[in-house]
């Protein structure tokens, strides 16, 4: 079974430590619009693709052997102390000499999964770096009031409510971001797309706003699903109700079809206005115990695999 999954951090590595356990063909496609931390830095410095996402999507894929797990550690191996590498994660830099080496970040990702014995494929969403741009409300006096705020990390700890989101482009406003076309063909060729969970306007949404892509998860005969958040995310998506999720990603992506949405049982109050938000993308409700015990904002791998193969048994 060939397995797409989109997405970014800990969201995407959910997702593919379950498949991981039901095919090895498994590719990640990553979004590339962090600029906070580590990545913000490399970004800024270098102006290259930043890596945190991809590293930890690299990790979540690599191999079981003694020497892969060696690397693995050292690739999230984060430096401490106050100096020049403080904060840097080891597999940001070493992406980040391979990207610069090879000019190429799909090559750079290869030689790096090469080196971490993956069972799969990493790949970034776009070649290049955008930016997150959206209309946030409740940030003045006049609640409806809309400001726009750009950058991944403003838009994910916004006090306000994030109401739509749009991609830039590096050259400006008018260039329209450009997919990167090893994942375009990824989507193409699945059998079966997964989208979440994950930040949902800042890991989720920006796959549907590149158009080739847009237009692959369109046209793509693969089974789609959506797995949604376990709990609301502080800032972007605080106060939002798992039907909330789906009505904003129908905003974005309007022509998308969807085969089955996955959520927690534990984490749906409302299960027949989920049901009907689903059915709006034509898709079939999919309620499971997938929850990590006793860290319920985490999704237990082994469950999610379950409640995948159920969900693609129909």
């Amino acid at each position: 079974m060939r397995a797409v999954a989109l997405g970014g951090g800990h969201g995407l590595h959910a997702t593919l430590s379950a498949l991981r356990r039901l095919t090895p063909d498994v590719t990640a496609v990553v979004t590339v619009a962090d600029d906070g931390g580590s990545s913000g830095r490399l970004r800024r410095e270098l102006g290259l693709l930043p890596p945190g996402d991809l590293r930890k999507a690299l990790a979540a894929l690599a191999g079981d052997g003694e020497e892969e797990t060696l690397w693995s550690t050292v690739f999230q191996h984060r430096f401490g102390g106050t100096g020049a590498l403080a904060g840097h994660a080891v597999g940001n830099l070493v992406l980040a000499a391979l990207m610069e080496i090879l000019h190429d970040p799909v090559a750079a990702l290869a030689e790096a999964a090469r080196l971490l014995g993956l069972t799969g494929r990493v790949l970034p969403m776009c070649t290049e770096p955008i930016d997150i741009e959206a209309d946030v409300t409740g940030l003045d006096e006049d609640p409806a009031a809309v400001r726009r705020i750009r950058g991944q990390v403003a838009v994910a700890t916004t006090p306000g409510q994030v109401r739509r989101i749009r991609l830039q482009a590096p050259g400006g406003p008018d260039h329209v971001p450009k997919a990167c076309e090893a994942a375009v063909q990824a989507v193409l060729d699945a059998d079966v797309v997964l989208l979440g969970p994950g930040s949902w306007f800042t890991s989720v949404l920006p796959h549907l706003l590149v158009p080739e892509l847009h237009e692959a998860l369109i046209d793509t005969s693969a089974s789609r699903m959506v797995v949604l958040n376990l709990v609301p995310q502080p800032g972007e998506t605080a106060g939002f109700s798992p039907e909330r999720h789906l009505d904003v990603l129908c905003e974005h992506a309007p022509r998308l079809r969807v085969d089955a949405v996955i959520a927690d049982a534990d984490s749906v109050s409302t299960p027949d206005r989920l049901r009907t938000a689903a059915e709006s993308l034509g898709a079939r409700l999919r309620l499971d115990s997938i929850a990590t015990a006793g860290a319920r904002e985490r999704h237990d791998p082994v469950a999610l695999a379950e409640s995948l193969l159920g969900a693609l048994a129909g």
